[in-house]
């Protein structure tokens, strides 16, 4: 293999790549196989549900959903305090309850939700679970706490307000070429890179409970109920009506919660270096043009550094800038993973690490270094076809345009373009 220490100038030589180390352009133009001779299913419908192992089509290539492996759905008291109620003070009161804990909705490690894949994740997450739950960024810290009650009976109460905590781990589901038993070739989905854990919850209920109360176990009202600590010497005792200090059990469980929500571990989201030290990459020989599947546009890498990736034709003006190399080639349970090596400016494809948490941000170039944002998962069509779909490595984005124009930038979508237009094609040149 060659090395190449990649820079801002001109091309050092004509350095080639293929996507696979048995030659790229071979596996992806080989002869098709039985599965590309009967063409591609039909597109699914909007009401289809992708699964896992379930067939998928070429415009989904550009695409992901989540789905979801693990749930838990557990009672939560948000708001509490003990109220003590006497003959002759019953009825309507207000109560001013404490923060017992806090909620936040969260998907993956980014402590918010952010993007179409985590509000897809959390609409699957309720559809499952046949529960309304919030499916944007929202913190219980951010709710009322003052519960107005009518209180029937003289006694000691836990006045609350509370909502049904969900949490678990979701995967990432990913169409992708596998071959079949008999040696043909078939489009399914797969589970791809990213996976993480989710945090969100229902709405929230408000209410008040007594020790001598009857509730339903594993309720809201049951977790209320279990704050009062009903057998204690300060549950039974006499007082002045209105609030009542919280009891040891309460300041207990109060410490125990955790407000801010949980991040993850390292280990669930790639390494990003932020700014890149110059890297030598193994590129492999093979030239390619990413185009869009039969038109002119293809991507055009910039000349200027804070510009993009852009759609455009290739003419004699174009300068290899729209010339592309697959460089550090891995392969992992037949999907690839690669650095984009530019011909015309000597960069690696990249999103910039300031805008890489927005839905939409653009495509551009940048000095190859080690950095997962320079690095990019390859889905592709069966044998025979040309056909990819590319994700970035860091983010988990797809990559896309939001409509077919001349200079229109490359962009990434966190669940990728559901019209098909994140399909590419690798065309060698």
């Amino acid at each position: 293999m060659s090395h190449l220490r990649s820079s801002g100038r001109w091309a050092r030589g004509l350095i080639a790549l293929t996507v696979t180390t048995a030659s790229t352009l071979a596996a992806i133009t080989a002869v098709a196989g039985p599965a590309a001779a009967t063409g591609h299913p039909k597109p699914a419908t909007a009401a289809d549900q992708p699964k896992l192992g379930g067939a998928c089509t070429v415009a989904d290539l550009g695409a992901r959903h989540p789905y979801i492996k693990t749930t838990e759905v557990s009672p939560e008291i948000t708001h509490f305090k003990g109220w003590y109620v006497t003959q002759g003070t019953t009825g309507y009161q207000s109560v001013t309850t404490s923060t017992q804990s806090t909620i936040s909705v969260s998907v993956g490690l980014n402590g918010s939700v952010q993007g179409s894949f985590a509000a897809e994740t959390l609409g699957t997450v309720g559809a499952s679970l046949g529960l309304n739950v919030q499916v944007s960024y929202s913190s219980t810290s951010s709710e009322s706490n003052t519960v107005t009650w009518n209180f029937s009976r003289p006694g000691y109460y836990g006045v609350y307000k509370g909502t049904k905590k969900v949490t678990g781990t979701y995967g990432s589901l990913n169409c992708n070429r596998i071959q079949q038993g008999d040696g043909g070739w078939a489009l399914k989905w797969i589970e791809g890179p990213g996976s993480g854990s989710f945090t969100t919850y229902t709405t929230l209920e408000e209410g008040a409970v007594r020790c001598e109360d009857t509730v339903p176990v594993n309720s809201i009202m049951a977790k209320a109920k279990g704050l009062l600590d009903c057998g204690s010497p300060a549950a039974r005792a006499e007082r002045p009506a209105g609030a009542v200090a919280p009891t040891a059990k309460q300041m207990q469980d109060r410490l125990a919660q955790h407000p801010a929500p949980a991040r993850g571990t390292a280990a669930e989201q790639p390494k990003s270096t932020g700014r890149s030290a110059q890297a030598a990459l193994n590129c492999q020989p093979a030239v390619y043009r990413i185009d869009v599947p039969g038109k002119p546009l293809n991507w055009s890498a910039p000349l200027l550094a804070n510009d993009g990736i852009r759609l455009r034709e290739s003419n004699f003006f174009s300068a290899h800038l729209d010339n592309w190399r697959l460089c550090n080639v891995t392969e992992n349970n037949g999907v690839i993973e690669a650095s984009l090596w530019n011909w015309g400016n000597g960069g690696c494809a990249t999103i910039p690490a300031n805008i890489a948490n927005q839905e939409q941000a653009y495509l551009t170039t940048a000095t190859c270094g080690e950095d997962d944002l320079q690095r990019f998962y390859i889905y592709r069509d069966v044998p025979g076809s040309s056909k990819i779909g590319l994700q970035n490595k860091y983010t988990g984005s797809m990559m896309g345009h939001d409509r077919y124009a001349d200079g229109e930038l490359i962009r990434q979508y966190a669940s990728g373009r559901q019209d098909g237009t994140g399909t590419y094609t690798l065309t060698g040149v």
